[in-house]
């Protein structure tokens, strides 16, 4: 079902601050200032400065900035070290993250949830308070405001069943057809609901280095047709594992006496994803393993990359909301600085 409502005009996001040499440099560059060289080396790989130079290089590939022209989007330079920051951030992923081939092991592994599991949903579920709840959103906010974009770079590098099975799972996560019913419009309605922006980009200088990593994994994955395998996995994991986490939240919501808007996200999600796990293992992962053998290792990457990166961001959570601290670079509180 088309909606006849009107469409709201697109915004693209403004610059965020710089937060180091890395960043400052490819900031400068959007702005048109004098071009800065930029050294990777030694950078911390999922550092601030890092992540958010990549976002940065990355986001020219989807709404862009205000008051950046869009050819930027392949301008030579920026291209040349968006090149270097990947080349440092997949380096320390592939040495963190221990390879394997069995995709059908790591697929089982991701259904059984651990009887004394641990994590963000867990801890909301069970007595997070509304400001934890909120920065939580705050950080999930720079994917689900553009939920499934990074994934569909993938479409065109499959062929056969495993596209069209992946085409369909994206086909939901649009709305099916209707741009109300879109993930990334629920997602916005629900901080609506609790008061937080849901204009794209908002909280870009807010979220740290561990938020955006998880998200420019996905881009990493999409933009290169060599990890194609790799954002397979990566999907996998997230409708894998999103049905529990969801319900989770879905309680959540309701302890903190949220309203039907706030809930309706994540409700959406338990029901769909329960779904889209059939279609993710039986319809892509099938199709393209018996298509593409030697694509096991990049899925099996993918998927233990994006947990590993996961982990990073839940772990700093779980530590600074035990310490009664924002996990946000500054806090949603007013007058609180940074």
């Amino acid at each position: 079902m088309l909606s006849a409502a009107p469409s709201q005009p697109a915004r693209a996001p403004e610059l965020p601050d710089p937060r180091g040499p890395l960043s400052a440099a490819v900031l400068a560059s959007l702005r048109g200032e004098r071009r800065i060289p930029v050294d990777v080396d030694g950078a911390d790989p999922f550092g601030d400065d890092l992540q958010l130079a990549l976002y940065c290089c990355y986001e020219l590939h989807y709404r862009g900035f205000a008051g950046v022209s869009d050819d930027r989007e392949w301008d030579p330079d920026l291209l040349g070290v968006r090149r270097d920051l990947e080349r440092v951030f997949l380096a320390a992923l592939r040495a963190e993250v221990t390879p394997g081939t069995d995709v059908a092991a790591e697929v089982e592994a991701l259904l059984v949830e651990p009887v004394n599991a641990v994590g963000v949903s867990h801890h909301l579920h069970r007595d997070g308070a509304l400001w934890q709840l909120r920065e939580y959103l705050v950080h999930r906010s720079i994917y689900h405001l553009k939920e499934a974009d990074p994934q569909a770079w993938v479409i065109p590098r499959l062929f056969g069943p495993a596209k069209a099975a992946l085409v369909l799972v994206e086909y939901d996560e649009y709305g099916a057809g209707d741009p109300d019913r879109m993930h990334a419009r629920l997602f916005a309605d629900m901080m609506t609901e609790l008061d937080l922006s849901d204009v794209y980009g908002a909280y870009l200088d807010r979220v740290p280095g561990a938020t955006l990593a998880e998200v420019n994994f996905m881009s990493l994955c999409g933009l290169h047709r060599s990890l194609r395998g790799a954002l397979v996995g990566q999907f996998a994991v997230v409708e894998l594992t999103s049905s529990p986490g969801s319900d989770r939240l879905v309680r959540a919501l309701r302890r903190l006496n949220c309203g039907p808007a706030a809930i309706e996200f994540y409700a959406e999600h338990v029901e769909a994803d329960a779904v889209h796990e059939q279609i993710i293992r039986r319809g892509v992962l099938t199709p393209l393993l018996a298509a593409e053998p030697d694509l096991a290792a990049d899925v099996v990457f993918g998927i233990r990359a994006s947990s590993l990166l996961a982990d990073r961001l839940s772990a700093l959570l779980l530590d600074r909301w035990g310490k009664g601290e924002s996990t946000l670079r500054y806090s949603l509180l007013p007058g609180a600085g940074r």
